[in-house]
């Protein structure tokens, strides 16, 4: 009998699939994924964040039951339904902006930002696009061509793009992080300046890039930049939004309210749901521009709306900020120990964590051992991913209680070391690419 790898391998397709080790899930509880033959796996991705609320957890549960027993239709693209006017209704309440706004409701942050990224080009009708290199917004249209990451893979960028250096306070520049700064807001201004900019969009936190935190103030002053020269900024949080970097907004760090706002992920507890929102002018016109038969339907609506009330009821944020705290002190206290003077750099928001592995002599990044250590993870217990080629992306789901925080420390820290040593296979960890 062939294993459930063996049997994906055979029929699924390729260019679907991102695999850093043989990862095989029947269930799974809480933060705990379960394996075919019953091992057990703290989950410490939460599916790239999706699973943001752990997997079965009740509100979700009793939300997709209720939706599927009696479903008015499948989607929201002809005809209106509550969950999908109550979700849009819950997010003007929860996100902050001025005059009349909507919200576009979409299967995936792909199509969110990239159905914000065009809905600017026509309100303004300017087309050049401001971004951020190793940025990602997602994998369809515009939206996968102002990706920078994709973009370093070769995908070929929008034609009408411009990719600015995002300030990296661990990697700065020969002047120094305050300088990169500078170099980056005059390079934005000018390009601002020119007056065919159609809209900047920004990720609070670089996820997919290496999960870079850039110094505080720095969306700030982007923002006010953007104003100046009426330019809407979209702040894709995604991946970064919605309780897990310790606030309900990742933008709330700086004191910002963005012309449009994007979610994802977390937004569909699982299930395929995203959210654009932002002002009428912009969201509503051309009709019929952005067509997906299935967006607002019925089920993952109702998810949508039992999220959002979870985050906020069981102020998940606040546990967000405490737990991540607890997490990145259990990481830290790992110094001293074997293999600890491989990692170069432990930083984040929350429970947004970027574990940054690095050459111990040179302090150059070391994305072959951030593979070993990944793969090692697994094998202890544990799933885990990297990005940015040696940055590990620890985004565990909100409800990781204290004791897994510190068992998800201990694991890291074992993996950290057997890797360091040696002891992981370069031949097995070479069949599963990544990034």
């Amino acid at each position: 009998m062939s294993t459930l790898y063996e049997r994906d391998a055979a029929v699924l397709a390729g260019i679907e699939k991102l695999r850093f080790f043989p990862l095989e899930v029947v269930s799974g509880q809480g933060s705990t994924l379960t394996t075919p033959d019953g091992r057990q796996l703290l989950d410490l991705s939460a599916t790239w964040t999706a699973s943001g609320l752990g997997h079965g957890h009740p509100a979700i549960v009793e939300a997709v039951t209720r939706a599927v027993r009696a479903a008015p239709g499948a989607g929201g693209l002809s005809a209106v339904h509550p969950d999908s006017v109550g979700l849009a209704e819950d997010l003007l309440a929860l996100v902050p902006g001025d005059g009349e706004r909507r919200v576009y409701l979409g299967h995936a942050g792909s199509d969110a930002n990239d159905v914000a990224l065009r809905a600017c080009r026509h309100a303004g009708a300017r087309r050049t696009v401001l971004s951020f290199e190793h940025s990602y917004h997602g994998g369809v249209g515009v939206a996968m061509g102002v990706s920078g990451v994709h973009v370093d893979a070769g995908v070929a960028a929008d034609p009408d793009s411009v990719f600015l250096p995002y300030p990296n306070p661990f990697r700065p520049g020969h002047s120094g992080i305050e300088q990169d700064v500078v170099d980056c807001l005059e390079l934005a201004e000018r390009y601002l300046a020119g007056g065919s900019i159609a809209c900047f969009i920004v990720e609070p936190i670089l996820s997919d890039g290496g999960l870079v935190v850039p110094p505080d103030g720095f969306l700030r002053r982007i923002h006010e930049l953007c104003r100046a020269h009426g330019v809407p900024m979209i702040c894709d949080e995604v991946k970064m939004g919605l309780g897990r970097p310790g606030t309900l907004h990742a933008f709330e760090h700086d004191g910002v309210v963005p012309e449009i706002v994007t979610f994802g992920k977390v937004l569909g507890g699982g299930l395929p749901l995203s959210a654009a929102v932002g002002p009428a002018e912009i969201l509503d016109a051309p009709p019929a521009s952005a067509l997906l038969t299935t967006a607002g339907n019925p089920v993952c609506t109702a998810v949508g709306r039992a999220v959002l009330d979870t985050i906020v009821t069981e102020q998940l944020a606040d546990r967000a900020a405490k737990t991540g705290t607890l997490l990145q002190d259990s990481l830290r206290a790992l110094a001293g120990s074997p293999g600890a003077d491989r990692i170069g750099d432990i930083r984040g928001r929350g429970l947004a964590i970027g574990l940054e592995l690095v050459d111990s002599a040179t302090g150059a990044p070391d994305p072959r051992l951030a593979a070993q250590v990944v793969y090692r993870a697994w094998e202890l217990g544990a799933v885990v991913y990297y990005v940015g080629g040696n940055v590990l992306e620890i985004t565990p789901p909100l409800i990781l209680t204290d004791a897994e925080a510190v068992r998800a420390a201990e694991i890291l820290g074992a993996a950290i070391a057997d890797a360091a040593a040696g002891k992981v296979d370069d031949e097995e960890v070479a069949k599963y690419a990544g990034w």
